[in-house]
């Protein structure tokens, strides 16, 4: 069963193949009109995860779908999309425009560190409700990323790559919640930094052959080279969340994913995320869940 939906199946299914230009570039980076993707004669994304990050400035009301959660957004909206969680969006009116633009990891190698943005971690907020006001200022940054796109000036890529940090900085400052984050001393940030990338080096799970590695808070504190005590508290300070919870809170997400989009069975699931009896699984998903991954996997998505 495919999981992930790479930049080929996106080209394909949007405009019948990858354009000859950008199969050249290293990394990629493409910028659109939403207003040319929707309506009835579109063909819709399927729920999964991508390949490939994405930015979307969404105007007009809709439902957008990511990991196990669902928002309705009623104006206008910002969706940073990445590699991670599966997503999808569902367009309730039919007066709908915007923009969005998708790229990989390799076209910003070197040019800034994506992951430790809070928009990109797990457990963040995805999403984030803009003014009328700022989504003026944001069409203009997409209209200026089509301008580069479209130039002959030998480092446009390299405005590119600034005009997604501006929208990225744009819309963290929206958010209250990441002045306390920023507040931290940088070795604490740099340690809740390094474990968080490597929590997120192990998803996702593509393979029933593939099994995560580290576990236990104390499994990551050995990899990491700190005291487990010393990662608990840099977490605490920076995300107000535990070591184990932020490990379970990651594990629980996966494994939502896994029961939604595979057919594998809930024996494979749980192997392939380092539980060996099964019913040590069926205990931790339903202590975080509150129901069996059995019954889980037989609810809709609403």
């Amino acid at each position: 069963m495919k999981l992930t939906e790479t930049l080929e199946d996106f080209y394909t299914v949007k405009i019948n193949g990858m354009p000859e230009n950008l199969k050249k570039e290293i990394g990629h980076f493409n910028v659109f009109k939403l207003d040319d993707y929707i309506g009835s004669t579109c063909n819709p994304l399927p729920y999964t995860r991508k390949d490939f990050y994405k930015i979307s400035l969404i105007i007009g009301k809709n439902k957008v779908h990511y990991a196990d959660k669902v928002v309705a957004i009623e104006d206008q909206a910002l969706f940073f999309a990445n590699p991670q969680i599966p997503y999808s969006w569902e367009h309730i009116d039919e007066q709908q425009t915007g923009f969005f633009c998708i790229f990989t990891d390799a076209f910003f190698n070197q040019f800034g560190n994506l992951k430790e943005y809070p928009l990109f971690q797990p457990g963040g907020n995805p999403v984030v409700s803009v003014s009328p006001e700022l989504a003026e200022s944001l069409k203009l940054v997409y209209l200026r990323m089509f301008d580069e796109i479209n130039s002959d000036y030998a480092f446009k890529y390299d405005v590119i790559r600034n005009l997604v940090f501006e929208i990225i900085h744009l819309a963290l400052k929206t958010q209250t919640v990441t002045a306390s984050l920023y507040s931290k001393s940088n070795a604490t940030i740099r340690v809740s930094s390094l474990f968080l990338e490597l929590l997120e080096r192990q998803f996702p799970i593509e393979s029933i052959s593939q099994q995560i590695n580290f576990r236990s808070p104390s499994e990551y504190a050995n990899q990491l080279n700190v005291h487990v005590n010393h990662l608990n508290k840099a977490l605490k300070e920076t995300t107000g969340k535990t070591t184990s919870q932020i490990i379970a809170e990651r594990i629980v997400q996966e494994a939502m994913i896994l029961l939604k989009q595979t057919n594998w069975n809930i024996n494979e699931i749980a192997w392939c995320l380092g539980f060996e009896e099964l019913s040590h699984f069926i205990n931790f998903f339903k202590k975080n869940v509150q129901v069996s991954p059995k019954i889980y996997r037989l609810t809709e998505i609403v």
